[in-house]
């Protein structure tokens, strides 16, 4: 199984790649964790941002890997502890297909990706800059996966 964590942003700072680089090398081969940028949608002057986040929306959908789980990161999503977390990757590795996980942009995701995914989850209340998601959802990934292999990270 591997977690696909599909976002928008590119050419992000060095220590965002570093960190999601350290937390996705620690994951094991039967969850691996992968990432892939999509380009912003155009949001230069006179542009509409709507019509970005729509087209971003697409983007998004077009790069799940067909027969995936799809997940939006979304303020009105669920939260979960990090002992809920583990037990929805335990249902995953169970299950044995991939799983999506949607970041959207500036603008957030479209009303075509929230209606595509399966599941709408919110990592805080608070505004993170989605640069910082990448790197705080890996980290969380990679927790969720030393408590089920009782790993003593989590501690």
């Amino acid at each position: 199984m591997r977690v696909h964590l599909i976002a928008i942003g590119q050419k992000m700072p060095r220590w965002v790649a570093d960190g999601f680089t350290e937390y996705a090398g620690r994951m094991p081969p039967e969850c691996r964790l992968e990432l892939l940028e999509l380009p912003a949608g155009d949001r230069g002057k006179g542009a509409n941002p709507g019509r970005a986040r729509d087209v971003e929306g697409q983007r998004l959908l077009d790069a799940a890997p067909k027969g995936a789980g799809l997940i939006a990161l979304d303020l009105q999503g669920k939260q979960f502890s990090t002992e809920q977390l583990a037990d929805t990757m335990a249902g995953w590795l169970q299950g044995g297909r991939d799983m999506a996980l949607f970041v959207g942009g500036p603008d957030g995701l479209s009303a075509q990706v929230l209606q595509a995914v399966e599941q709408r989850w919110c990592l805080s209340r608070l505004t993170l800059p989605h640069m910082l998601v990448r790197v705080f959802l890996a980290e969380q990934l990679y927790r969720a996966w030393s408590i089920l292999a009782n790993h003593p990270y989590h501690r």
